[in-house]
Parts: structure tokens; sequence; C-alpha cells
């Protein structure tokens, strides 16, 4: 436990966690991270529900970012980060607040990143496992085909929300969204901007859905994830291949 604590001061790591109305489980979440680390950020997301009265209740020591108004996981991220550059970190994991993410895999994306510097870490879940829901699995299916077409790099689960950002390679990047689908771009103006993406397999879990808490809205999400895809091939076109393969031919001229 000491070392994950030490290589996380040593690269400047801390932990940003957004919430949208999660009071029954963030409070277990940030607790196991705790456990890891004492550098966690919690965005408040306009929460309306009682998580700031169970976050004080439980008295744990970390930094808030809190804003009356909900603005979706895209702005949430963005605001987390911001917060994490000021206090002078140089990596961010993200973590979901829902529970659906294992805290104690965050030592696997952190050894990555000493495998790798400077990269985006992703958290691969294993999308065939029981309980997972069946219109998450497509739409990441479906963003996996486009993130594939759009950068000509293949991985296993581009919508996970458990990642490590190197955040400083991640300035000049700019959103077209705020919302969920957000973090696919993020993922594809990475790769576009050279930051290289590496995976590393994570555990997920999904409660029962009478139990299921989720801020997911097939339809509609998967409408906007489709006009972003639509709006990213353009870019691709004029502008995210035309610069990695000029990137490419000045690495090897």
């Amino acid at each position: 436990m000491n070392d994950i604590r030490d290589l996380m001061k040593q690269y400047r790591v801390c932990v940003v966690v957004p919430t949208y109305n999660n009071a029954k489980t963030i409070v277990e979440v940030v607790r196991r991270i705790l456990l890891l680390t004492d550098d966690v950020i919690v965005v408040m997301d306009g929460c309306t529900d009682d998580t700031r009265e169970r976050l004080d209740e439980a008295e744990m020591t970390v930094t808030r970012v809190d804003y009356p108004k909900n603005r979706g996981k895209g702005h949430a991220l963005r605001e987390g980060f911001q917060k994490a550059m000021t206090m002078g970190y140089n990596y961010a994991v993200t973590i979901d607040s829902d529970g659906q993410h294992a805290p104690e895999d965050i030592p696997a994306l952190v050894t990555a990143l000493v495998q790798h510097p400077g990269s985006l870490i992703i958290g691969a879940r294993d999308l065939r496992q029981e309980n997972m829901p069946q219109g998450n699995t497509f739409a990441n299916q479906f963003s996996n085909f486009w993130f594939w077409v759009q950068t000509g790099q293949r991985l296993e689960d581009t919508q996970t929300g458990f990642r490590l950002y190197p955040l400083h390679r991640l300035k000049g990047l700019r959103w077209l969204t705020s919302r969920y689908e957000a973090e696919l771009e993020l993922l594809v103006f990475a790769v576009w901007g050279q930051v290289p993406v590496h995976s590393v397999p994570v555990q997920v879990y999904y409660p029962p859905q009478g139990e299921r808490v989720s801020h997911f809205r097939p339809f509609t999400d998967f409408a906007r994830i489709s006009v972003l895809n639509t709006v990213l091939c353009f870019l691709a076109v004029v502008y995210g291949w035309p610069k990695m393969i000029l990137s490419k031919l000045l690495r090897h001229g």
C-alpha cells in the first residue's frame, strides 16, 4: 500500500471523482480511494440529493469542486482537471462514483503509467460479463468501431470512465461537448495529438437491474454519440489523419 502511495506522490497523480446524485455509493467509493492516496478531488456536478451531507458526515478529507447546476460529465471532468493542475498534479485518475469501478485497480493504472510515462491509460472492462447492461455494451462496440475509423487504433473499451490522464498533454484540446460522450471525444483528440494510449484490464460491477443507479440514457446518449462520431469522422479527414500522417513522416524522415 505504501508503494502505491509513494508512486502516486512521485508522479504527482491525483484521483478525480465526478459525481451526480450518487449519494448511496459516493462515500464508500471515496473511502476505498483514500486507502491508496490522500490526493482526491470530488467534483459535485449540480447534485440535488444528499451527496454533500453524506460526505460531511463521513468527515473525509478531500478537495471539493461544487457548482449548483448539472452541466454533464464532460464539464465535471474539465473542472476536475483544471483544479488538479492548479494544485500542481501532473496526472489524474478518473473513476465513476456509482461503484462500478474498483478503486483497488488504481495501482494497475499507475503501474502502467510508470511503464509508459506521459501516456493515457485506459481501464478496460470485460464487456462480456454477467449483468453488463446490453445498451452499454452495444454503445461501446459502436464507439470502438468509429474510434478505429477516426484514429486507426483499436481499443477494447472506448467508453470506460476509469482512466489515467496526462494532464499537461491535454492542454489545448477543445471539447465539442460537455456531456457523457465527451470522454470519447477526449480520447480521439488525444490520439490525434500523439498521446500514446495503453489499456489495462480492470474489474467492473453492475448491480441487479432493480438496484442500479445510472444516468446513461440509451436513446438520447446514443443519438448524441452518433452525432459526435459524424463530426469526428469529418474532422478525421480534414485534420486528424493528415496530422497523424505528417507526424509519422517527420519521425521517419
